[in-house]
């Protein structure tokens, strides 16, 4: 995809605070750190489109960006091991779901996991909600560049079986080396 133009517009914490519902939006989600804003950026060929950060947690709010006037990418506060306050925290669960269930133009989820980590229950809930309201989610394991061939080649086999997806449901990706950005733009572009 050929970006033109790509531009933040507003965080919202409730629906309330949404822009308006007109473009066709594709959510990132994921665990706290696993390199949501990271994709987003390489995507969009911008270095600080989003704000990155080596703490997990920085992403507290819905943030809204407009892509080529034609569409929207949402990102969604990553959840786990977030230094945040408890407040904070357990805000994150209904502000999520609440987007997730309302938002008519969301068009599907960029479900980003960290190919180091073996999913556990939270990564499993997610999969479930998303099938369960009918949400097409693209799945994603990034850092790929972090692992061996040897080792990636396992771990993703590992992270498939342990997910019950066909290993080509997961889209290995790096934002170091750009692994798998086509295969990302590809499976968006279809949602759109």
């Amino acid at each position: 995809m050929i970006i033109k133009s790509a531009k933040f517009v507003k965080s919202a914490a409730k629906s309330s605070q949404y822009p308006p519902a007109v473009l066709p939006e594709i959510a990132f989600s994921g665990r706290s750190n696993v390199g949501k804003s990271s994709l987003i950026n390489i995507l969009v060929n911008r270095k600080h489109l989003v704000k990155t950060s080596s703490t997990p947690g920085r992403t507290q709010l819905i943030n809204f960006f407009v892509i080529n006037e034609t569409f929207s990418f949402v990102d969604l506060p990553g959840y786990g091991y977030a230094r945040v306050p408890k407040s904070v925290k357990k805000n994150w669960g209904p502000m999520i779901e609440t987007y997730f269930s309302t938002r008519e133009t969301l068009k599907g989820v960029v479900f980003i996991m960290d190919i180091r980590r073996m999913p556990d229950q939270k990564e499993l809930n997610f999969i479930d909600w998303f099938n369960y309201f009918n949400i097409y989610s693209i799945l994603i394991l990034t850092k790929a560049d972090k692992l061996s061939k040897t080792k990636q080649i396992n771990q993703h086999l590992s992270i498939a079986k342990a997910l019950s997806v066909d290993k080509k449901e997961l889209i290995l990706f790096s934002a170091k080396s750009r692994q798998g950005k086509d295969a990302v733009w590809h499976a968006i572009e279809k949602l759109l």
